[in-house]
């Protein structure tokens, strides 16, 4: 089984080693193959999209399936193509249409989110004891989602800067990705998704 995950950058690729570690106690020889199509920027909208899974699907060398996620919160630089998560599913569904081996994901906000559960480890490696932004991860935004709040906590700690490439793996090595999965729904939807494509047992 092959599957092709369209993200949108670096942050997105250094997840992906975590989820496949969380992935193979799951599905034991059923594991399927996890292999990123990553942007640097927003995945492709509309046609583009299309374009882009049916090519994935169909091409010369074709993938089983294809995983869409994108981020909801786009920084300044572009203007929002989604409300929240669920705006974004189905917007991704109507522009490639039916075809039912493409599977639209977004985390609410930001991966970023991801991390949240994870903040005495974040503390940890920024050298600050600022308190969590909130119980509900997902829901962290009113204008400072949860990249924001991260770089955050490293400038007052002052040891470094954070570094989506670096410090996205450092937060979750060696932790237990069940913590994020049992408080960040859209993550939790993301995995069983991939689950259900590989015929293993789903998350409650």
């Amino acid at each position: 089984m092959k599957i092709k995950l369209i993200v949108e950058g670096r942050t997105e690729k250094a997840f992906l080693s975590h989820l496949r570690t969380f992935l193979e106690p799951q599905l034991p020889k059923r594991m399927p193959t996890l292999s990123p199509h990553a942007y640097q920027g927003r995945i492709p909208t509309g046609d583009g999209l299309k374009n882009r899974v049916s090519t994935l699907l169909y091409g010369r060398n074709p993938y089983d399936h294809v995983v869409a996620i994108t981020d909801i919160y786009t920084g300044t630089m572009y203007p929002p193509d989604f409300l929240d998560a669920a705006d974004a599913k189905s917007k991704m569904r109507a522009w490639v249409g039916a075809e039912p081996r493409f599977h639209p994901h977004a985390a609410q906000y930001e991966i970023e989110a991801w991390l949240l559960p994870y903040w005495s480890r974040i503390q940890q490696l920024a050298g600050h004891n600022q308190a969590a932004p909130s119980r509900d991860p997902e829901g962290v935004n009113h204008g400072n989602p949860p990249s924001h709040r991260i770089q955050e906590i490293f400038s007052r700690g002052g040891c470094r800067k954070y570094s989506k490439s670096r410090d996205f793996g450092s937060i979750l090595r060696g932790r237990d990705l069940s913590l994020a999965i049992d408080t960040c729904p859209e993550l939790k939807a993301l995995v069983n998704s991939i689950l259900n494509i590989c015929g293993g047992e789903l998350l409650p």
